[in-house]
């Protein structure tokens, strides 16, 4: 079933409740939204496609949302797979349908598919417009939002910014108690977080239209439950790499649950206590890519993790490239490692920290070795009220 976004632009899109990983790797306790826009005019146009796996449903509400009409245009705003997989499908069912799409969309389609599109495209430009009888859609670079063939498109009678992936969010739409917010973030730092300076050229392109609704390709329609400004703020906070709270994320990665795990449970504690908003990730039993959400949302970190083989645990290890990879700054880390022999993981850690952009290591850097002892809580004391002044 289709829902109305106006009167004559609907969400033909699907959800997907059964979806457990997107992309194999990022958790999905809610499923996920696949959207897909069509605009009812002279000319029917439809705004990408969606993910193979869902196509037979998508078919079918466009086929509802149609009544018997066929499709002029195909906007192509992404070429991931999620959002191309049924366009070849479309194709077949609209033999004279036109694909309006980026140069490098076009040349990417050749890649994703066995099949020559050439003589149906018609390469598009920042500035091209495209007319629809009333409506008028206009088009937006925004590469590396999060690919380099991505465009954006705006429709001004109606001031709809169709924002391909841009404002989506994990989760199905229509979720009960839904917090945009959280999965929202847990989206933007995991797959897009790393262009924080391609969103914010998008974001003052954006600053000139008059928006009444913003159209991603996952996630509900916005404004949802906040007023737009709501949104537009969180994007340029997240893609300034500024915190967004006052806390401390502490992610601990402890080889058994014991001297590791205590000093992160301690610290959480004597933080609490304080006052301090807290969030705690332990990479060993947690989603990691909570923990990478909540590394960019609070502004201090606190890192506890084992030395391993003299080196580091490989679950702190791989969460360390995350960040390396979403590009993480502008926060203070502090470190805690346990070791049984010769403590190694403070050095590793130091040295991803020592990477990262205006980050600043906070002292003390606390050892531990193999259990949590009452001598160690001076020194979890003193971190803690370093980490409270930071």
């Amino acid at each position: 079933m289709y829902e109305k976004v106006t009167e004559t632009i609907l969400n033909v899109g699907v959800n997907d409740p059964e979806i457990k990983v997107f992309e194999n790797q990022y958790e999905l306790p809610e499923g996920m939204a696949y959207n897909s826009y069509l605009i009812l005019d002279e000319k029917v146009c439809l705004m990408d496609s969606v993910d193979a796996d869902v196509q037979d449903a998508w078919l079918s509400n466009l086929d509802e949302a149609l009544s018997g009409r066929s499709v002029d245009y195909i906007v192509v705003q992404h070429m991931e797979s999620d959002h191309s997989g049924a366009l070849l499908f479309v194709c077949e069912k609209f033999p004279e349908m036109k694909i309006y799409t980026s140069q490098g969309a076009a040349n990417m389609m050749k890649q994703f598919f066995d099949v020559d599109l050439s003589d149906r495209i018609v390469t598009i430009k920042e500035g091209d417009t495209l007319a629809l009888g009333s409506h008028t859609l206009s088009f937006i670079a925004a590469p590396m939002v999060h690919w380099p063939e991505v465009m954006m498109t705006y429709e001004a009678s109606e001031k709809v910014l169709f924002a391909a992936d841009g404002f989506g969010k994990f989760g199905v739409r229509g979720a009960e108690a839904d917090d945009w917010a959280c999965e929202a973030r847990r989206y933007y730092f995991n797959i897009v977080g790393k262009y924080g300076m391609q969103v914010q050229n998008v974001l003052k392109k954006a600053e000139n239209l008059e928006i009444a609704h913003i159209c991603s390709l996952h996630g509900p329609v916005l404004p949802e439950n906040e007023p737009l400004e709501f949104y537009l703020k969180k994007y340029k906070t997240w893609s300034a790499y500024e915190p967004e709270d006052a806390g401390v994320a502490i992610i601990y990665a402890s080889i058994h649950d014991q001297g590791t795990k205590q000093a992160a449970e301690k610290l959480a504690e004597i933080l609490t206590e304080k006052g301090v908003k807290v969030g705690v990730t332990n990479l060993t039993k947690d989603d990691i890519h909570e923990g990478v959400e909540d590394a960019f949302r609070y502004d201090r970190m606190i890192l506890c993790a084992s030395s391993y083989d003299a080196d580091l645990f490989p679950p702190m290890t791989q969460f360390l490239n995350i960040l390396k990879l979403k590009a993480y700054q502008k926060r203070k880390v502090a470190l805690v490692e346990n070791g049984s022999w010769a403590p190694s993981a403070a050095r590793v850690m130091k040295s991803y920290v020592e990477g990262f952009k205006d980050v600043e290591l906070v002292e003390p850097v606390v050892t531990i070795r193999s259990t949590l002892k009452e001598a160690d809580l001076p020194k979890l004391q003193e971190l803690a009220e370093a980490m409270t002044k930071a």
